[in-house]
């Protein structure tokens, strides 16, 4: 199992991308009386800090938001688990006993570990040549008020407000585009598929999937998100779909 650190010439190098996970990241939470909010910071080209808000005052957006998503040229990963043997017999099965989730990845993909501030961890999953696309799980101490997913706001809200936090396409010049496609809630998770495009970059296409568990000590929050680029999409778009899809906690 690789160092995180060593993963820089393959899928977690950042192209200028922030995302909520392919680059080491550190959260922090805390709340106010009318919002949750989360604060991820992205060590990307950018260093920038990007705070996605989920509240009351920002519910009014929701349909405007929603609106406004484009539709994908393929449709968001199965909401289910996939049956460890429905996998192809290319797909390997990941399990971790510490941190309590599985997964199951392509056969020769590769696994890195990184540790953020303490409370913060990244589990990476890519493959063995050079590319931008992977699989990653941060996972984040929680405080004792975050039970369940519902503390940060239902799955559209959180949806919209996270990728609204990252898109800076209003900016002069523009920045980054980020475009809500889909948001679900089942399986006790949140999914949400949406899309990054920087200028004069390639378009990057992201699914998240969010959970809440307990370790026996405290809540923490799974942060898996599977990304890749279009170019790259007919050779990675659906392995990484079903790696998505076949995440699960135990």
């Amino acid at each position: 199992m690789a160092s995180i650190s060593c993963l820089h010439s393959h899928s977690l190098r950042s192209h200028g991308s922030s995302s909520l996970s392919h680059s080491s990241l550190q959260q922090g939470l805390r709340r106010n009386k009318t919002s949750s909010i989360i604060c991820c910071k992205n060590y990307g080209v950018d260093q920038r800090k990007t705070c996605v808000s989920v509240g009351e005052e920002y519910r009014t957006r929701r349909r405007e938001l929603l609106f406004q998503a484009v539709s994908a040229g393929f449709a968001f990963p199965v909401v289910g688990f996939a049956a460890e043997s429905d996998m192809p017999e290319d797909f390997r099965v990941y399990t971790d006993e510490v941190n309590k989730f599985k997964i199951s990845i392509p056969q020769d993909w590769q696994v890195g570990t990184g540790e953020g501030d303490g409370v913060s961890s990244l589990i990476a999953f890519y493959p063995p040549e050079a590319s931008s696309s992977n699989v990653s799980i941060v996972i984040t101490g929680l405080g004792a008020d975050f039970t369940r997913l519902e503390s940060f706001g239902k799955v559209d809200a959180f949806a919209e407000n996270l990728v609204s936090g990252l898109d800076r396409s209003w900016q002069r010049p523009p920045g980054v585009a980020a475009k809500l496609i889909d948001s679900k809630a089942a399986n006790g998770l949140y999914y949400i598929e949406y899309t990054l495009k920087n200028p004069s970059e390639s378009r990057r296409h992201l699914f998240s999937v969010l959970g809440i568990a307990n370790n026996g000590f405290y809540n923490r929050l799974y942060t898996l998100t599977g990304q890749f680029v279009e170019e790259e999409e007919e050779k990675f778009g659906s392995k990484i779909q079903k790696a998505v899809s076949s995440f699960r906690l135990i």
